[in-house]
């Protein structure tokens, strides 16, 4: 290295080149004179021949300085000059670059890779060799390791394979793996460190101390963050945030996102000045929040700041029937009333009929003591567990005299009295709930006692179908999964659901038991379910910078008894496991109690933070510069070989350009090949564009929202949506055209007129839609709206109409329908009075005043947007099949038409 005070150039060796400067001086001072221009006959040849020699013109010597500049910036740039150079490092060894890559480096990996290139960079110009070593596992489960020692080049190529893994680093691993290093002479050792503790940061940097000299570089803010998997809070999702340090008071933003990355919600979590934690608070409607598949914050991007979510955070339609009339006056007596109030904090809860629920969809059915079930009832829910529903039954004393078969075991007759004045014995406790049950961590209160209960036939397979029971081993709730491993369960609490038979409704574990039989719906193998199901194969994984993807071959599957608390790691990352239906989510943030920061380094090593390097590179500036003297040179060179003077050139080049701006066709014409590509490539469903935005909008929104009922119900693949300009736009590409009417839509020019003629003529349908609440019998509804169509379709070569027949194809190109509504219903549709064999029968002119485009339009959550009058969703829904039939009738004809003939053909047949 050369130093020059606050200059350093890396490589001085290039400067040499500096001494080649008098050869390009030399080299540059002649240049060819420019040929001059003159009209003279050929014996001017002979007159003023002068025997003397030429003197070549010299190069302008601004001219000269110019490009000698150029070439002393070039030989200066390659000398790698920095500006404010970092000191060098002590010692004379090797540089040991130790790197925390687990999952709390990810939010700030950037500027770590800046930092360690900056070491990388700083050991090159010292000609010393590097030692790399990361303190996480390796994803393919092999623990730390020191590199072998790599050249500057081929550690930049070392750190550019690192990246941060989501899951926690291994000191300890990493101190094992330098116990046997040894290095020549005094090495200096750097360890990126992430700021966490784990018992093993002390005598890691204790042992970097030994090998020479040792320093810790740690993020300057707060430090990671952890986010913690949500709890349920009635209707909303309680998300909590950590943070290592609580340096000062901050806000973060935690987003709600769906499986296809479509943000929900965002919320600011606030954590206070001393604040090591904070909590966001997400609230949706159900069936928003029942989309939401991860939480992260906005921002921090890492494994450790993002918590997925299963079935568990779903709120379950339940199903729970209703209370007799009887009791519905006195709730307190209604078992109903007790599994409502213990379901409605975290399920969305609906009350009413068997087949009335079973009809609403819901996932599970909560069914009390109600007595005989019709054959009708029986059947529904025979169907609904078959489908993966879950029945949840109590028992009372209609069910001890009428037992069924929908229930999980043979039930005796009568029931089982354990306290009264008639019984020898007191109610009874129940018994540890054992492993392999969904209850199996639930503690049991000494204070449950069961004082009645039906009883179940002994059977063979009856332990197996047992979940819980009393201390003398009768059973308390058993089950029963009916349908195959994709169908549901039927599970049978053996007391009422009120507190006539025991106290359990009255008790908090009542609750969790509820909770846990609700949690079966999602189809998640819990407790018994898991034993029976087995491992849970990964079925998508998190890596380091909390990106989902598909699981490296080393991951293992996760068994049932580890799913309460898994250990993370290569093994085990966090992600989904189980199967695609059934996806069990593995949170990092679940398995850490507390983030803990670092314990104190030893004496002697020394601490900074992540901090940027003042050190300037003035190499890309220096090449930067000269390429634009390279450029400048061109140019004069250019301009000194033409006998065009510098400002005319210019000036002249700067007119063309504007000329070539502001020339109309060229923006125009790439504008239409962009509209015949768009239009000619996929089918659209094509609108007028009136100027009118809320009326342009709507014809949008309703187009594209039919468009999505075409690809689900029909064969028909529509892209969507195009607005068309009728006065420039090709109409060709379109078979269908939907106009609606607005009185502000002036008078169309007369090649507007024309282009429209043609498209009629060569077979394309106009759909006029008034929009005017369907007033009026005539064509178009009411006055206005008939005189803005007439004012409209002046010039137009428009056929003559009549109401659509009985047997119109339009009755029946895909539906059977004789009404045609929109947003508003009972508006005349009018079509063309023709012969079949004319255009395949297909109207060229469709008009109407129902407001179609608003009954079909839905917003981006699918939610529709304009309310529907008289019919409500009924009439929307025929308002779709209308639009089905018109966009069939337009693109097939009147195929249907030819049903007319069957019978004459089929007597021709005969005869």
């Amino acid at each position: 290295m050369l130093t020059l005070g606050p200059l350093v150039f890396a490589q001085p060796l290039y400067l040499t080149a500096l001494a080649i400067l008098p050869v390009i001086y030399w080299l540059l001072r002649v240049t060819p004179p420019a040929p001059r221009r003159m009209r003279f006959p050929a014996t001017r040849l002979l007159m003023d021949l002068l025997a003397r020699e030429e003197t070549p013109a010299r190069t302008p010597w601004w001219l000269l300085v110019l490009r000698l500049l150029l070439a002393a910036m070039v030989i200066v740039a390659l000398a790698r000059p920095l500006v404010n150079p970092s000191t060098d490092f002590p010692g004379s060894g090797p540089i040991i670059l130790v790197v925390d890559n687990g999952w709390a480096s990810a939010a700030d990996w950037p500027a770590r890779r800046t930092f360690m290139d900056g070491v990388v960079d700083r050991a090159e110009r010292q000609g010393r060799r590097i030692l790399v070593m990361a303190t996480a596992h390796a994803p393919s489960g092999e623990p730390p390791q020191v590199s072998a020692l790599l050249r500057p080049a081929e550690a930049r190529a070392h750190l550019e394979a690192l990246s941060p893994q989501p899951w926690a680093t291994d000191r300890a691993a990493a101190l094992a793996a330098l116990d046997h290093l040894a290095v020549d002479g005094a090495a200096h050792a750097i360890w990126v460190a992430d700021g966490l503790g784990d018992g093993a940061a002390t005598e890691l940097a204790r042992r970097l101390q030994q090998l020479g000299s040792a320093e810790v570089v740690v993020a300057n803010d707060d430090g990671p963050l952890l986010v913690k998997p949500p709890s349920l809070d009635g209707s909303a999702l309680t998300v909590t945030v950590e943070r290592l340090r609580a340096t000062s008071e901050r806000t973060v933003t935690v987003r709600a996102l769906a499986a296809d990355g479509r943000l929900l919600a965002r919320q600011p979590a606030l954590l206070g000045e001393e604040d090591l934690a904070g909590q966001a608070l997400i609230t949706l409607p159900a069936e928003l929040r029942n989309e939401v598949a991860r939480l992260d914050v906005e921002g921090h991007v890492s494994a450790g700041a993002t918590a997925l979510l299963d079935d568990r955070w779903r709120r379950r339609p339940v199903g729970l029937v209703s209370a007799t009339a009887q009791t519905a006056a006195q709730p307190l007596l209604a078992d109903t009333h007790y599994v409502q109030r213990a379901l409605e904090p975290f399920s969305e809860l609906r009350t009413g009929g068997i087949l009335d629920l079973l009809d609403g969809g819901i996932a599970v059915l909560i069914l009390p003591d109600v007595g005989q079930l019709n054959a009708d009832e029986t059947a529904a829910i025979e169907a609904f567990v078959a489908g993966g529903g879950v029945l949840v039954r109590f028992a009372g004393p209609l069910m001890a005299v009428h037992p069924d078969d929908l229930v999980p075991v043979r039930l005796r007759l009568g029931d089982r009295t354990l306290s009264g004045a008639l019984s020898w014995t007191e109610p009874m406790p129940l018994a540890p709930f054992e492993p392999g049950t969904p209850f199996a961590d639930l503690p049991v209160p000494p204070d449950v006692l069961i004082g009645r209960q039906v009883l179940a036939e002994p059977s063979l397979d009856l332990s197996d179908k047992t979940w819980a029971r009393l201390l003398d081993g009768t059973p308390l709730v058993t089950a029963e999964r009916r349908g195959g491993e994709t169908g549901g369960w039927v599970v049978l609490v053996h007391v009422t659901a009120g507190p006539d038979w025991s106290n359990l409704p009255l008790s908090g574990l009542f609750v969790e038991m509820l909770r846990r039989m609700v949690a079966l719906s999602g189809g998640l193998p819990a407790g018994a379910a898991a034993a029976d199901a087995g491992a849970l194969e990964p079925v998508a994984t998190l890596d380091g910078f909390a990106r989902l993807e598909t699981p490296p071959p080393t991951v293992a599957p996760l068994l049932p008894e580890d799913l309460a608390q898994p250990t993370i790691g290569p093994a085990h990352p966090p992600g989904y496991y189980g199967s695609e239906d059934a996806r069990r989510a593995v949170n990092l943030g679940s398995t850490i109690p507390a983030l803990q920061p670092m314990d104190a380094m030893p004496g002697g090593v020394a601490v900074s933070g992540l901090r940027q390097t003042r050190e300037l590179n003035l190499m890309p500036w220096l090449m930067a510069a000269a390429l634009a003297l390279m450029i400048a040179d061109l140019v004069i060179s250019l301009v000194l070989r033409r006998s065009m003077p510098l400002p005319l050139r210019m000036r002249t080049g700067a007119a063309l350009a504007v000329v070539l701006a502001a020339w109309p066709g060229i923006d125009g014409a790439r504008a239409d090949d962009d509209f015949a590509l768009t239009a000619a490539n996929d089918t659209y469903l094509a609108y007028v564009i009136t100027g009118d935005a809320a009326v342009d909008e709507t014809s949008r929104a309703g187009l594209e929202s039919l468009s999505l009922v075409l690809r689900s119900r029909t064969a028909v693949e529509t892209a969507g949506a195009l607005g068309v300009d009728i006065a420039t736009d090709e109409l060709a590409f379109f078979p269908l055209l939907y106009w609606p009417v607005t009185d502000a839509q002036a008078p169309l020019s007369g090649q507007t007129i024309d282009r429209l003629n043609a498209y009629l003529s060569f077979g394309g349908t106009i759909v006029f839609d008034t929009r005017d609440q369907g007033i009026g019998g005539g064509i178009g509804g009411g006055i206005g709206s008939i005189n803005a169509l007439r004012q409209l379709t002046a010039g137009l070569d428009i056929p003559e109409l009549t109401p659509v027949p009985p047997e119109h194809v339009l009755t029946k190109a895909f539906y059977l329908m004789q009404d045609f509504p929109g947003r508003y219903a009972g508006g005349e549709v009018w079509v063309e009075t023709t012969e079949e064999h004319i255009n395949d029968g297909v109207s060229s002119v469709i008009i109407g005043s129902n407001d179609w485009a608003a009954a079909w339009a839905t917003d981006a959550a699918g939610q529709p947007i304009y309310a529907v009058v008289p019919g409500g969703e009924r009439q929307r829904e025929m308002a779709y099949r209308f639009g089905v039939n018109l966009v069939m009738y337009a693109l097939t004809g009147n195929y249907k038409a030819d049903q007319v003939h069957v019978p004459a053909i089929l007597e021709r047949l005969g005869q």
